[in-house]
């Protein structure tokens, strides 16, 4: 009789584990910049950067599956300081499913060209909120929270405060490691000013844009195309009404970057004023890139 009690145990066990997964994260290891890079340490750090992401419980809340956060880690080694310390670059891409369809909308693409870090072969990855234990962990530790916050607010109007406070609080121990990035005076566009902004309230705009843009746009055009359109550019004044008090923000760039692609593709089925207005917004707040916007003119 013990062993049906037993294995019926250890099978909820199991199902709790997988649902408490956040993250479906796809790391890669590029070394073709680096000259001497052992092919194991490769492949044991490509593995513990991995179990990292995707094993460790981020939050209190259970993911299904599908509910798992898609996300891409590449990592580019520029430089082998030593045979235990590596530098080089984080292309990040983080996407979400959109409500019934299998199309997943990109909420951030992204790369940290600061990343340097010690790591020795099976060495334990370990992590504790308010402690600093090693760049590694903290670089992964703030992505995680800071992908969580970024996936909640685009759920939920201000879903993602907790993760962003998580993420601060990692910036904050990891401020005397002695590794840059952490620090708000070294640049305007690191990890300090990253998480800061979104936890700004001048710059909360940026937080309902996800939400209106995701969920009350996305979402809808589904099963209402013409709705959704009509939220996703009326959310874009958001963007806007950021941009007007501080152009050129970090975050905002951020949000443009991996949103501006999906924008050209939503508007180019619009109606000419939606084009137009669209256009007028966005050759404003994103200037670099207005001959892009205004591509969509040509298509019907």
């Amino acid at each position: 009789m013990k062993k049906p009690i037993l294995f019926f145990f250890f099978t909820i066990l199991l199902v709790t584990s997988l649902l408490a997964q956040e993250f479906n994260c796809k790391v890669e290891i590029n070394t073709q910049q680096a000259q001497g890079f052992d092919r194991s340490v490769v492949t044991d750090l490509k593995t513990a950067m991995t179990e990292f992401m995707n094993n460790r419980k981020w939050s209190n809340y259970n993911f299904a599956p599908e509910e798992r956060i898609e996300c891409t880690l590449l990592f580019t080694v520029t430089q082998i300081i030593s045979s235990d310390e590596f530098k080089g670059t984080f292309s990040i891409i983080m996407q979400r499913p959109v409500f019934r369809t299998t199309y997943l909308s990109p909420l951030l693409n992204m790369i940290d060209k600061n990343i340097r870090f010690k790591y020795l072969p099976s060495q334990a990855m370990n992590f504790s909120d308010g402690t600093y234990s090693g760049n590694l962990t903290s670089l992964l530790a703030f992505y995680s929270y800071m992908m969580l916050g970024i996936d909640f607010d685009s759920f939920a109007l201000n879903g993602g405060t907790a993760f962003y406070q998580k993420a601060m609080s990692v910036v904050q121990s990891a401020q005397n490691s002695g590794y840059s990035g952490w620090q708000s005076f070294e640049s305007e566009k690191n990890r300090y000013h990253f998480v800061e902004q979104y936890l700004n309230k001048a710059y909360e705009p940026l937080r309902t844009f996800l939400y209106q843009y995701d969920r009350k746009g996305l979402d809808v055009m589904a099963e209402n195309v013409v709705e959704g359109r009509k939220v996703i550019l009326k959310s874009l004044s958001l963007l806007k009404n950021v941009y007007d008090k501080r152009p050129g923000l970090y975050d905002l760039q951020l949000i443009l970057d991996a949103k501006r692609g999906e924008i050209i593709n939503i508007f180019s089925k619009a109606t000419p004023a939606e084009k137009n207005a669209m256009i007028n917004i966005l050759s404003v707040v994103d200037a670099p890139n207005g001959t892009r916007y205004r591509e969509v003119l040509r298509t019907h």
